[in-house]
Order: C-alpha cells, then structure tokens, then sequence
C-alpha cells in the first residue's frame, strides 16, 4: 500500500539536511530503496520532510538505516513519529 509521509523536523538546518542526505547517499546498497518521491520544505522552525513511499515497510527500513547518521550530524531523534496516511491515489504526471 502506497503511503504519504510528513515529518516535522524542528531546529534542523538546510545545511545539515544537505549534510545527512550526502551520507545516506554514499552508504552502500539502496539505502531509498521503496522511495516514490520526497520533498524538503524549510519552515521558520525548521524543516519538513513528504515523502512516498511504496509502504510502510519500506519507509520503516529507511528510517532504520537513517537513524544512526541523522544522530551523527547532531539532529533530532526522539520518539515522535512522522504523520503517515494511506494514499489514495499516487501518479506522476507524464509517467506512464
């Protein structure tokens, strides 16, 4: 089931987002493996984060691999989770 996702990241710098995505990117395997689309929006507090994904399952495995970098950089970790709703209807305009 395909599944929208939003996280509020309070505190979080672009520049420590760029900082995270690089490593993430550079561990081995497919560490966004199940990632349909993701979106980075700046906010006054911070950062928020949408994402698709193809599950649940897929974004718990991301967030697993996640986890231990985002610590390193010194970004939030608490036991909020994100908001996640079943989507209804995911396309790409222009896809087929």
């Amino acid at each position: 089931m395909t599944i929208f996702m939003h996280a509020t990241l309070p505190g979080v710098t672009p520049a420590q987002y760029d900082a995270l995505n690089a490593d993430l990117r550079s561990l081995p395997g497919d560490t966004f493996a199940g990632c349909l689309a993701h979106t980075c929006v700046p906010s006054g507090e911070g950062l928020d984060i949408y994402d698709v994904w193809e599950s649940e399952e897929a974004m718990d495995a991301f967030a697993a691999a996640m986890m231990p970098v985002a610590e390193k950089h010194g970004m939030p970790t608490g036991p909020g989770r994100p908001v996640v709703r079943e989507a209804h209807n995911f396309w790409i305009p222009g896809s087929s």
